[in-house]
């Protein structure tokens, strides 16, 4: 491949990545239910481009699984912590009864992933402030960049080829270096503690891993993108796929009585 075919895609992919950077800019800086119904549209935009891998022949059911999402997940912060699973879990039961009998099970698991992973980036945004967010965002950004750029520049043995052929390794440990620099950034503009620094390589880890079962799902519909709606990235679980295992990362993290340390306590609602 000539060296201007393999950097082709990259003007749309940087122009589509700055108005995506400037929407979500905005939606995290208002916080509140504005961010919210953000958040569960976007949920709800990669439930409907599942739907369109697994069961291309029901668009419908496409639909209206994406709409029963977004209101799941945006009802999420208002209701009783017992009722929150239960909630964000009825997409995935109704899609799958929807579904042909061999993805039944994908589409389950894939849907929850989804709309836990909205719950993760409500709960950060309301939890963490503004600060967990863009350091949730730089991990990943960085974690996507340095693998994009070392991957193509560098080359190398493949990091799993029969899921993802374009991963290479020096892709993936690059995406570790940088997200691990991300975290010294922090340590250094914040005054956060050095656990950052490892845990910023371990939301890196969860990332790709979330790139990594996107892949696997593309592959097993025998799709190239989950969809064309963003010009450069495919669709949006192309492009939110290592955010949203981030998220659910970070969730966990704080789930198990690490969030309140994980920040200074004056950037918890910075």
């Amino acid at each position: 491949m000539s060296a201007a075919g393999r950097w082709a895609d990259l003007r749309p992919r940087f122009l589509s990545a700055v108005v995506m950077a400037v929407v979500a800019g905005f939606e995290v800086w208002i916080g509140g239910p504005v961010f919210e119904g953000f958040i569960a549209l976007v949920c709800a935009a990669m439930v409907w481009e599942l739907a369109r891998m697994l069961a291309p022949r029901r668009p419908n059911s496409a639909l209206g699984l994406a709409a029963l999402t977004a209101a799941a997940v945006f009802v999420d912060p208002r209701l009783p912590v017992a009722l929150v699973l239960p909630v964000l879990t009825i997409p995935g039961i109704i899609g799958a009864a929807l579904m042909p009998e061999r993805q039944r099970a994908l589409f389950f698991g894939f849907a929850l992933w989804i709309a836990l992973a909205g719950h993760g980036f409500i709960w950060v945004r309301a939890d963490l402030g503004i600060a967990g967010m863009i350091w949730l965002i730089c991990v990943v950004v960085a974690t996507d960049v340095a693998g994009y750029f070392a991957g193509k520049a560098i080359g190398g043995p493949k990091f799993w080829p029969r899921v993802s052929p374009k991963k290479t390794w020096s892709g993936t440990a690059a995406g570790w270096i940088l997200a691990a620099l991300v975290g010294v950034g922090f340590v250094l503009w914040g005054g956060f503690g050095l656990w950052m620094v490892p845990v910023s390589v371990l939301a890196s880890f969860a990332s790709q891993a979330g790139d990594l079962a996107e892949s696997a799902i593309k592959r097993r519909a025998g799709v190239k993108d989950s969809s064309q709606l963003i010009p450069g990235h495919g669709g949006f679980m192309d492009r939110l796929d290592s955010l949203t295992f981030g998220a659910l990362f970070v969730f966990v993290v704080g789930y198990l009585h690490m969030g309140p340390d994980m920040v200074p306590a004056g950037l918890l609602h910075w």
